[in-house]
C-alpha cells in the first residue's frame, strides 16, 4: 500500500474574524448601534454554544492571522486551503436586512485584503445576504467577478425557508452563470429541535448534519440540482454518516409516498430508479460535494458504495483541531487499505479542485 501523501488541499478551513477591522469596513450609520459596536454585525450562534466545555490542546487558538495560517499550510504540506468564517456562521441568523448587505459586504472586503490578496494559497468563499436574494446575487457576482473568490457560503439555518424554495432561485441562478460553487456550513444550531439540550457536545454532534439533511432534501426534491446544471453544491462539516442516511431515508421515503404534483414542481425518478441513484448520479456529474475528515469509519464504505468524487477532506482548523490531530487524520486516511490510491487522492485534493474551480 502507499502511504506516500498526495498533493493535498484543505477544503474547509476556518478564519477567526478581525471585528473592528470588518466594521471599518462598514458605512459609518450601520456600525454606530450601541450592540453592533461592542460585538460586531453578527450575531450569536444560538443559546447552546454558551455552555462549559473544554477544547482539545491549542484547538480554538487564533492560528495568528495570514501569518500563522501559512506556516500551518506548509508545515501540514496543504497546496492551498478555502477559508469559511468563524462568528459569522450565524450571518443567516441577521434578522435586518439592511444589516445582513452591509456584513457581509465588508466581511467579503476583510477575507480578500487580509488573506488572498496577501496569499495567493487562500480562497475565500464569501458571505451574501440570503435575507434579500436581489442583493445576494449582486454580492455573490461581486465577490466572484471583482475580489476573486470561489463562491458563496449559505448558512443552514437562521434563514425563514429552507433554501430548496422558489424565494432563492435567482441567487442559484446567478450561481448557474458564474459557474461557481455554493456551500453550506452548519454552526448555528437554533430551532432545529436542541435549544433545551444541556451539554453542548450532544448539539454539536446533533446539528451540524440536522441543518444539512433539512436543507439536502429540500433542494433534492424542489429540483435545485437538476434546474441549475452549473452550481457545484457542498455540504461541509457534517461528517459523512448524515449523507449515506439520506440516500437510505430518502430512496425509502420518496418511494413509499411519491408526492402529488401536477405542474411538475418535484423531483422525477425513472422506473424502478431510486433517490440514492439520482443523489450518486449528481456527485458523478460533479454537482455535489461532501466535507469529511480523516478518521471516519464510514469512508471506505461510502466510497466503494458511491465512488471517491464526492467527498472534500476538511481541516477545520483552528477549530475543533490542532496540526497533530489534523496530521493524524490524514495519516489514518492513507492507511485505509480498502480504496485506491486514486480515491485517496481525490479526497485529499483532486475534487476540491473541481468543487471550487481552484
Amino acid at each position: 500500500m502507499n502511504t506516500t501523501r498526495p498533493l493535498m488541499i484543505d477544503g474547509d478551513g476556518h478564519v477567526f474574524e478581525d471585528i473592528p477591522a470588518i466594521l471599518d469596513r462598514m458605512p459609518a450609520a450601520a456600525r454606530k448601534t450601541m450592540i453592533i459596536e461592542m460585538q460586531g454585525p453578527f450575531p450569536p450562534f444560538d443559546n447552546l454554544h454558551q455552555a462549559l466545555w473544554q477544547p482539545p490542546p491549542s484547538a480554538f487558538e487564533d492560528p495568528g492571522g495570514v501569518t500563522g495560517w501559512s506556516e500551518f499550510l506548509e508545515s501540514a504540506d496543504f497546496a492551498a486551503a478555502v477559508l469559511y468564517p468563524t462568528l459569522a456562521l450565524s450571518y443567516g441568523r441577521i434578522t435586518d436586512k439592511d444589516l445582513a448587505i452591509y456584513a457581509c459586504r465588508a466581511y467579503n472586503d476583510w477575507l480578500s485584503d487580509t488573506y488572498s490578496k496577501v496569499d495567493d494559497r487562500f480562497k475565500g468563499l464569501a458571505l451574501i445576504p440570503m435575507q434579500d436574494p436581489s442583493e445576494a446575487v449582486k454580492e455573490l457576482n461581486r465577490a466572484v467577478t471583482e475580489l476573486g473568490m470561489v463562491g458563496a457560503m449559505l448558512p443552514p439555518t437562521g434563514l425563514p425557508m429552507l433554501l430548496g424554495q422558489d424565494y432563492y432561485w435567482q441567487v442559484y441562478e446567478e450561481a448557474d452563470r458564474l459557474g461557481c460553487a455554493l456551500a453550506l456550513h452548519g454552526g448555528a444550531h437554533q430551532n432545529i429541535g436542541m435549544d433545551n439540550q444541556g451539554v453542548f457536545a450532544a448539539a454539536h454532534a446533533l446539528g451540524h448534519p440536522f441543518g444539512l439533511m433539512l436543507n439536502f432534501s429540500d433542494l433534492l426534491v424542489n429540483r435545485v440540482f437538476e434546474r441549475f446544471e452549473n452550481v457545484r453544491f457542498g455540504f461541509m462539516e457534517g461528517g459523512l454518516a448524515w449523507f449515506l442516511l439520506i440516500m437510505e431515508r430518502m430512496s425509502g421515503s420518496y418511494g413509499a409516498f411519491k408526492p402529488i404534483d401536477p405542474r411538475g414542481n418535484y423531483l422525477k425518478l425513472g422506473e424502478g430508479e431510486k433517490a440514492s441513484q439520482r443523489i450518486v448520479e449528481y456527485t458523478k456529474a460533479g454537482r455535489l460535494f461532501i466535507g469529511v475528515e480523516g478518521d471516519e469509519p464510514a469512508i471506505a464504505y461510502a466510497v466503494n458504495s458511491c465512488g471517491s468524487e464526492a467527498f472534500v477532506f476538511s481541516s477545520d482548523y483552528p477549530h475543533e483541531v490542532n496540526k497533530q490531530t489534523i496530521e493524524h487524520e490524514i495519516d489514518e486516511l492513507m492507511e485505509i487499505s480498502q480504496i485506491s490510491d486514486q480515491d485517496k487522492a481525490n479526497i485529499l485534493a483532486l475534487n476540491a479542485k473541481r468543487f471550487y474551480s481552484i
